[in-house]
């Protein structure tokens, strides 16, 4: 069973840095995807980045350019590094594993793979930009 830790939240003033660490403990397969999802108060859930197991990156529009999402696959960790913060992040931070792998890679496969499709979540962590 594969466990999501996320660690780095806290208080920032506008205009202001954050690095944001998950690390997963247990079997999490080298090519799952990782990525970190925010909700804010009153708010639905929002994808804010994620990594492929390629390696290929994406990001939500209101973030990039200020965030940037990396991993250590030997470690089973993925970071956020967030720059130039506003009021408007202030959020829940949730780290995401998932094996929903790409089309790429399922048609180098005969066939799907046992571990396909599985989701794991971490607790949160609360980042809050403020003066």
């Amino acid at each position: 069973q594969v466990q999501l830790e996320e660690s780095g939240g806290g208080l920032v003033q506008p205009g202001g840095s954050l690095r944001l660490s998950c690390s997963a403990s247990g079997s999490l397969f080298s090519r799952a995807a990782m990525g970190w999802y925010r909700q804010a108060p009153g708010k639905e859930r929002e994808s804010v980045a994620s990594i492929s197991g390629e390696g290929s990156t994406s990001y939500a529009d209101s973030v990039k350019g200020r965030f940037t999402i990396s991993r250590d696959i030997a470690k089973n960790a993925v970071y956020l590094q967030m720059n130039s913060l506003k009021p408007e992040d202030t959020a829940v931070y949730y780290c995401n594993a998932n094996t929903h792998y790409s089309i790429s890679y399922l048609q180098t496969l005969t066939s799907l793979p046992p571990e396909y499709g599985m989701d794991y979540w971490g607790k949160g962590t609360l980042v809050t930009v403020s003066s």
